[in-house]
């Protein structure tokens, strides 16, 4: 150690190869644990950067199919006109399945169901939600 590097380096970075694991093992039998930062705890860092990118990869692999379906019908909604403007219609119609919008549409469809009971109605599903969510919180 005739450059006194263990008293220069706090933290080697590198990616999850099992071959760097022997790498730092070898690295570490030749510094000395007292004179390294923490004695040592923290000289082997895994890259984040690179776990992160493994991580999205396995996740994109994951939804692949899904993103390709959709891509497909992106191009086939937006190849003319005319199917773009059923798509823009079929989508102000599915504005009801927003969970935002639950609640509303609860209390149109409600008050030509129950009528004058309605709001009574309305108020009872909507305790239940909040008792499943009291329920779900625990």
């Amino acid at each position: 150690m005739d450059w006194n590097i263990d008293r220069k380096i706090s933290t080697v970075t590198i990616d999850n190869y099992s071959t760097n694991d022997a790498m730092i093992t070898m690295l570490m039998d030749k510094l000395s644990n007292t004179s390294l930062l923490l004695g040592g705890t923290l000289f082997h860092m895994r890259c984040y950067a690179h776990i992160l990118n493994l991580i999205v990869k396995d996740g994109l692999d994951v939804i692949r199919v899904g993103v390709e379906k959709i891509r497909e019908s992106v191009a086939y909604w937006t190849a003319t006109p005319k199917r773009l403007e059923k798509f823009e219609e079929t989508v102000n119609q599915l504005l009801v399945l927003d969970p935002r919008y639950k609640m509303s549409v609860l209390e149109f469809y409600f008050e030509k169901l129950y009528g004058d009971k309605a709001e009574d109605e309305v108020d009872r599903v909507r305790q239940i939600c909040y008792d499943l969510l009291q329920e779900y919180q625990h």
